[in-house]
């Protein structure tokens, strides 16, 4: 039948064959028979298609895992390099990864997942590219190779969250490749979204980069379904408040942090809204009354959403209020002791000299220590240019005062000339 082209009578000859052995729980025939099936000369690709996918139903109703495994491997040695079934070996290999990941081999799991590239499928659905990706990328991260999970989640782009899945389909054109429907099982866009993020938040996690992290709570924030449900939106933006507070000063903190404060649901946590009022309010904080006032909530983070905000918030809290006050006290002095400083960030003269050193090493701020006078200074140098500049400046705004004096001179003494005249 495969030589005379008969593809319907070859599709049920092989099916038939498999369906016998899976009748008769004989799966080590079952195996030899996909194995000599798919070796047979001149063997129709649309029958090997169909011996692939007849076998895949049967993964479920082995008797033990050491069955499952060989037929999984079975499946995946007749798959491997014919593309009319590379998503079919996909969905074998994550299913061959996930006994893996069960039996304890992480590293093994991750290493079958990293095998597949399912980003060149054109005939894979979206949603079930991002899922299998996202699951290389949680492998990735229980085994703590947190440079390989960077580059995979480089492969999801955030832009395509935002695409809307409501719209109709387009009709493919002729040329096309035709794309699958999905499994079941393969979570909606949203949820990917959300998942997504949260592996993000791990990685990020890892190397304490607290102004993404709070970027990706505040993804999730904007997920509909956290949006209408309060239980889960209160702890998503408790974190967005503690993150934005851990993160270093720069243009989009300071962004981030002025578009949460007019967030209208803020009022529903009245004390993170007062807390970051007083970030943003230009007046030197004082850090034991605040840690005083907020240990406990930050305590409390450890049992919600997302668990704790890490080993060395807490110091970098209170570095981060350090910095807020420094940069209050260069906004009002120009020239200021090195003891008065200290006394306002209530530190000692050396602790005050670190941090403010570490600020301008970092360009968060320009200053001069003069150290034998113990003098610190915030203005800038200018260069000749600027003072040039401004002088040219000072000059133009002294000559139009001196223009508009003399006119009004002028107008006094022809109006005093005309009543004398009178």
């Amino acid at each position: 039948m495969r030589f005379a082209g008969d593809v319907a009578g070859t599709k049920k000859a092989v099916t038939d064959i498999l369906q016998l052995c899976f009748e008769a729980k004989d799966w080590k025939s079952l195996n030899e028979q996909i194995v000599n099936l798919s070796k047979k000369r001149g063997q129709l690709k649309q029958a090997v298609t169909a011996m692939v996918q007849q076998a895949m139903q049967y993964i479920d109703e082995t008797p033990d895992v050491e069955t499952r495994i060989e037929l999984i491997k079975t499946l995946n040695s007749v798959s491997a390099g014919k593309i009319y079934v590379e998503i079919e070996r996909a969905r074998l290999i994550k299913k061959l990864a996930k006994i893996k990941e069960e039996q304890g081999l992480i590293a093994e799991a991750a290493d079958l997942m990293q095998e597949v590239a399912v980003e060149t499928f054109g005939a894979m659905a979206k949603t079930e590219k991002i899922a299998f990706i996202l699951e290389q990328v949680r492998l990735c991260l229980d085994r703590q190779d947190y440079v390989r999970a960077q580059i995979l989640s480089r492969k999801i782009s955030p832009r395509v969250f935002d695409i809307d899945s409501s719209k109709e389909k387009k009709k493919p054109k002729e040329g096309d490749n035709v794309v699958e429907e999905p499994p079941a099982d393969i979570p909606s866009l949203l949820e990917l979204k959300h998942i997504y993020y949260e592996l993000m938040i791990r990685y990020y996690f890892h190397n304490n980069d607290y102004l993404e992290i709070c970027r990706c709570y505040k993804a999730i924030y904007e997920i509909p379904s956290v949006r209408e449900n309060p239980s889960q939106w209160i702890l998503v933006l408790r974190k967005i408040c503690w993150y934005l507070i851990l993160a270093p000063h720069d243009p989009m903190q300071s962004s981030l942090l002025n578009s949460t404060l007019e967030d209208k649901n803020l009022s529903e946590i009245p004390k993170f809204r007062l807390l970051l009022k007083q970030l943003v309010t230009m007046e030197v904080i004082q850090w034991t009354s605040l840690w005083n006032a907020y240990k406990d909530e930050f305590e409390n983070e450890k049992n919600m959403l997302g668990g704790s905000l890490g080993d060395k918030a807490a110091e970098d809290l209170k570095q981060r209020i350090i910095e807020h006050n420094i940069l209050v006290v260069s906004r009002y002095y120009s020239r200021i002791t090195l003891k008065r400083l200290a006394e306002l960030l209530c530190l000692t003269v050396e602790e005050a000299e670190k941090h403010l050193s570490e600020m301008v090493v970092s360009k968060a701020l320009v200053a001069k220590i003069d150290r034998p006078m113990g003098i610190v200074c915030f203005q800038v140098v200018k260069d000749s240019n600027e003072i040039l500049n401004s002088w040219a400046v000072n000059l133009e705004k002294l000559l139009d005062l001196v223009e508009k004096s003399c006119h009004q001179i002028h107008k006094e003494t022809m109006v005093h000339k005309a009543a004398l005249k009178v």
